[in-house]
Parts: C-alpha cells; sequence; structure tokens
C-alpha cells in the first residue's frame, strides 16, 4: 500500500509569510542604509560650512526636496509594475505654466490652482496609460513620445513669454513661501502624500496588486489580477502627482516658463532606483524613493556650500544609479536562493 504524504495547509502560507518578511526585512535595510548616507553627507558638509544647517539652510533643503519627493512618489507607483514614467517632468512644465497662466492677474485661490494642476495632469497620465495598457506599446516609447508632445505644446502656447510672480495672486504664493511651526508648508504636504500612498499600497489589494503586476505580469493575469486598469491608474496617479506638482511649483517660484523641469524625468527616475524601487518591478518602497529623492537634492545643496563644481553633482548622481542598479541585482539574486533554501527546507520537512 502506498501512503500519500501531503503538505501540511499551512507550509504555502508559511512560505508566502517568509517571503513578505524577508522582503520587508530588505527593504528596511536599504531605507536605513540612505538614511545613513544622508545623515553622514549632512554632518560631513556642516562640519565644513556649519551655515549649511542654520534655520534658512534647513527650510531650504527640505523646500528643494518637496517637489522632487512627490514625482518619485508617483513614479515609484509606475515603475512597481514594471513600466516607467519619462513625461513627469514636461507634466510639470506645462501644469506650471497653465496654472500661471489661469490665475495671473486674478484673485482665484488656492483649491482652483491645485484642481487644475491636478486635472490637467492626470489627463497626461491617463493617454499614456492607455497606450501602454490597451495599446500595449512599450512605456518607454509612449512616455518619451509624450515627453516631446507636452514640451512642444508648452513652448508653443508661451511663445518666449514668461509669468511673474507679480501676476500670481498672494494666497498662491503663500502656499509656496508659508510655514506652520517654522517648517514649510511644501514639505508637508509631500510628507502626507507618501504617507497615504505607502498605506494604500500595503493595506489595500488593489495596491498590493501592483507589486504582483511588477513581479511577474504572467502570473498576476492568471490570479485575476485587472493588468490593464491597474497599470492605467498607476499612469493617472503620476500624473495626477505631477500635475499637482506643476501647481507647486507655481506656489514655490512664481515666475514660470515653458521649459519649467526640464530635464527632471532622469533625476526622478534616479532618485526612485537610488531608493530601492527596482526598475524590473514588483519591490520597493515610496518611503525609500522619498529618501532617495532627499539624498539627490542634499548632495546638489552640499556641492553648493562646499563650493564644488556643479558638474560633479551628474556623476555622483550617475554613481549612485549604477550603484543602487547593481545592489538591487546582488540583493535579488540572495532572496531568490534565500527563498529557494527556505521552500527546499519545508518541502524536506513535510
Amino acid at each position: 500500500m502506498t501512503t500519500l504524504l501531503d503538505k501540511p495547509a499551512g507550509t504555502g502560507r508559511d512560505e508566502r509569510r517568509s517571503a513578505r518578511s524577508l522582503a520587508d526585512a530588505v527593504f528596511r535595510a536599504r531605507e536605513i542604509s540612505i538614511a545613513g548616507a544622508l545623515a553622514l553627507l549632512v554632518l560631513g558638509t556642516w562640519l565644513a560650512n556649519p551655515r549649511f544647517l542654520d534655520d534658512q539652510g534647513i527650510k531650504d533643503l527640505l523646500l528643494n526636496a518637496s517637489i522632487l519627493v512627490l514625482l518619485a512618489v508617483g513614479q515609484s507607483v509606475v515603475v512597481v509594475t514594471r513600466n516607467i514614467d519619462l513625461s513627469v517632468g514636461s507634466v510639470v512644465g506645462l501644469s506650471a505654466f497653465a496654472c500661471g497662466t489661469f490665475v495671473a492677474g486674478t484673485d482665484h485661490g488656492v483649491l482652483t490652482v491645485m484642481l487644475l494642476g491636478t486635472a490637467l495632469g492626470t489627463g497626461c497620465g491617463l493617454v499614456s496609460g492607455a497606450l501602454v495598457s490597451f495599446g500595449r506599446i512599450p512605456a518607454l516609447v509612449v512616455t518619451l513620445g509624450m515627453l516631446y508632445i507636452i514640451q512642444g505644446l508648452d513652448y508653443w502656447w508661451a511663445q518666449g513669454e514668461q509669468i511673474s510672480a507679480n501676476d500670481i495672486p498672494r494666497p498662491v504664493l503663500d502656499l509656496g513661501s508659508g510655514s506652520v511651526l517654522g517648517v514649510p508648508y511644501l514639505p508637508l504636504i509631500s510628507l502626507a502624500l507618501v504617507a497615504v500612498t505607502s498605506y494604500y499600497l500595503r493595506a489595500y489589494r488593489s495596491g498590493r496588486e501592483l507589486y504582483a503586476i511588477g513581479s511577474s505580469p504572467e502570473a498576476a493575469r492568471l490570479a485575476g489580477v485587472p493588468i490593464r486598469r491597474r497599470i492605467l491608474g498607476a499612469y493617472a496617479f503620476s500624473g495626477a502627482v505631477a500635475g499637482f506638482a506643476g501647481a507647486l511649483w507655481l506656489a514655490r517660484f512664481g515666475t514660470v516658463v515653458a521649459d519649467n523641469a526640464h530635464g527632471w524625468e532622469l533625476t526622478v527616475v534616479s532618485a526612485v532606483v537610488v531608493g530601492g524601487v527596482a526598475i524590473t518591478g514588483g519591490t520597493g518602497t515610496v518611503w525609500g524613493a522619498a529618501l532617495g529623492a532627499l539624498l539627490l537634492t542634499t548632495i546638489g545643496s552640499a556641492l553648493v556650500a562646499l563650493k564644488v563644481d556643479a558638474f560633479w553633482q551628474g556623476a555622483i548622481t550617475g554613481a549612485l544609479l549604477l550603484t543602487a542598479i547593481g545592489a538591487d541585482r546582488v540583493v535579488s539574486l540572495r532572496m531568490t536562493a534565500a527563498l529557494r533554501k527556505r521552500s527546499a527546507r519545508h518541502g524536506n520537512g513535510a
């Protein structure tokens, strides 16, 4: 008589739990290492130039990072699905100029500016998302094309003109320069978006499905995940955040031109990857992306404080990007090996 030894019912659940705990530990390690590098950078710069951390210096650090943090959050949601959005910088420029044109010389309030920027960005994101998800056109091609289309539209609209801060309603400018208890509004807005997005990705099924798509699109499809709708939603969110960031750009600087945020696309992608969001999808957190954005902007500020040629900022960013990609590959291989060992151990133990 043949005896069949079934795997215990809880084994599969235990394996998924162990895989999740291992991944969470890796993410925490990446975030802690980024925070440590950021602390060392700030400390070293402060020792060389004590004015780097005076009241105004700290405010400048937070303000400089705010918009990039927002864009990194939106980009992270797209990247975890194994896609990319290279149009975010051009969307920021278009949104800032559109909002500035709409409110210049009027008494429109902050809410109008925020809604207009967000709606414009959402429309751009929906177009990109529809072409990627339903048209099945590679994301790199779609978003690069959108980048040039939006830039061309913005230049045609602006006709070389700029919008002056003197024409912008005072409540809008107060949003960019105001603070509560000494902390500027913009960093608080960015922090709130990071917290809400992180909670959504972890607590809601639709958020977890984005990671499933990035980990294995075929497996996600077989599991019944609505892949096209989720990818469309990710691009809509990224576009909405970029449009919102454009409105905040107007509030922050007041004066806007057609090429605002020109070239920010690669900076945003760099911040996301440096922050631990794998470019191949499926892993990473928005907290890590936010720390990556803060690290990159702090490097730029530190180089200015140390009177180092700005050329080195690009070189350092490139080196960090290559290091992060290499680290992601090493971590991925080690996680795979560790999970296989655990799976074999559970199988033998059964």
